[in-house]
């Protein structure tokens, strides 16, 4: 009997123990669940790197060619399952608007070589939601004999799905460009040139910090970067085609408006002579965008002591 008792009282004292298998302590008030989750806030820039603008010169491949002036607000919201604070699963929605000008070489037009005077310039709503893995190389070690770290830098790797939609204005007014084939898309003269969709996939890569501000509360700071696989962010990609054919395939007064976004150059020279197969955009290098946000999260599954 006295060893029944004996053996009860060792069961009951290991049962109000926490298991270092299940869980580390996170501080002297809280310990970590194996999986603890997060949701927050971000808001911060996004900026994208297309055939339009950029800087002095022929036009360079990815961040060569960026200007800051560009940079739009984003915002957005996530939910993310950390396993062990060191791999963590995300999906996160957000929002931004790029833009992109060949007036904004104005300054270096001598050196742009026709880039300023094709005077060509967008803009686009951005909607993607993402899933995104994060990889958080201090917490890969055992953490039961550390104190983990309040400072984290991460990796993040995922796709994501997204939409755009370019717009450019003429006197005041924005008219969609995907409407009027502007480089002759879908046209049996130039079969080469596909109609490209505003809804696709899209692989991200980026790097980020956290700071464990509380037990509940962090902040983050990420850039992230989308690849992208089409070259019609902006709806510039290839060649200018024949004026006229925008009569056989558009109603009359979208044909006229086609015409005018299609070729702006007149607008600063109106001596300029553009023939049907003169370089338009460069499709040798895709489109991009990227976000720098700051991000608010707080964290769920932490159990008090």
């Amino acid at each position: 009997m006295k060893k029944t008792i004996l053996f009860a009282l060792a069961i009951m004292a290991l049962c109000n123990q926490p298991l270092k298998a299940q869980y580390y302590y996170y501080n002297d008030r809280y310990y970590d669940s194996p999986v603890v989750f997060e949701m927050g806030v971000s808001g911060g820039i996004m900026n994208a790197l297309t055939d339009l603008g950029g800087k002095a010169g022929v036009g360079k491949g990815f961040i060569k060619d960026l200007r800051w002036a560009t940079a739009r607000p984003s915002y957005g919201a996530y939910f993310a399952a950390t396993y062990n604070n060191a791999i963590a699963v995300r999906l996160e929605g957000t929002v931004g608007t790029i833009v992109g000008y060949d007036s904004i070489l104005k300054k270096v037009a001598s050196t742009s070589t026709g880039r300023y005077e094709r005077n060509l310039s967008f803009k686009s709503r951005i909607s993607e939601v993402q899933l995104g893995f994060e990889i958080h190389p201090l917490f890969i070690r055992n953490m039961d004999d550390h104190d983990p770290p309040r400072l984290s830098p991460y990796l993040i790797l995922g796709v994501g799905y997204f939409s755009f939609d370019p717009q450019a204005n003429l006197n005041g007014t924005w008219y969609q460009l995907k409407p009027l084939h502007t480089e002759g898309e879908g046209f049996k003269e130039y079969p080469d040139k596909k109609n490209y969709q505003t809804s696709q996939l899209n692989l991200l890569g980026g790097l980020g910090l956290r700071f464990e501000l509380t037990s509940i509360f962090n902040v983050r700071l990420e850039l992230v970067h989308r690849k992208l696989f089409t070259d019609y962010l902006d709806d510039v990609s290839t060649t200018y085609i024949d004026p006229n054919l925008f009569y056989n395939y558009l109603p009359a007064n979208m044909a006229a408006i086609a015409q005018q976004l299609a070729n702006r150059k007149s607008e600063l020279n109106p001596n300029d002579m553009t023939n049907a197969g003169d370089q338009r955009g460069d499709p040798s290098n895709k489109d991009s965008y990227f976000t720098i946000q700051l991000k608010v999260g707080m964290t769920l599954g932490r159990r008090q002591r």
